[in-house]
């Protein structure tokens, strides 16, 4: 098995799907909540694991009420930090695509493991009038901070 190169245009769309996914850690770390909503569709999905305590979000002003609401609950902007890695983008079709991202939820404080939580988003991507946007997007959690076996 291997990986066939994507074409230019391919690539091109691919990175503007890995811009949309960091854009989103960097709005929402600086609780740039309304502008980091505008990045879904107006149906996105967010999902979260049954561990979190967040259930499901429909619609783009749940999403932006909910993380909103989220993101209050640090004391400052960047308090944490979404690091998304080891992405991996796959073109469905013209106008979709799917993604999957490691996170490492990194916290500011003066914890001596700034690592909080751990965990796996996986995407799916839905361009509109020549724009890719968040359409659905999952959290699978991993490990937390204090969880078993984690410390």
């Amino acid at each position: 098995m291997g990986v066939k190169p994507p074409t230019l245009e391919e690539h091109l769309e691919i990175e503007a799907i890995k811009q949309l996914r960091v854009l989103y850690s960097q709005l929402f770390d600086s609780h740039r909540t309304d502008e980091m909503a505008m990045l879904f569709t107006e149906d996105a999905v967010c999902e979260f694991s049954d561990d979190l305590p967040y259930g499901d979000w429909v619609g783009r002003d749940e999403i932006r009420r909910q993380y909103k609401e989220v993101a209050g609950h640090s004391p400052k902007p960047f308090s944490f930090m979404h690091a998304t890695t080891n992405g991996w983008v796959e073109l469905t079709g013209p106008d979709s695509a799917t993604g999957s991202w490691f996170l490492l939820d990194l916290g500011m404080g003066d914890n001596p493991n700034p690592v909080g939580l751990l965990g796996v988003y996986n995407d799916v991507y839905k361009k509109v009038d020549g724009e890719w946007f968040i359409h659905r997007t999952r959290i699978d959690h991993i490990w937390t901070q204090g969880s078993a076996g984690g410390g």
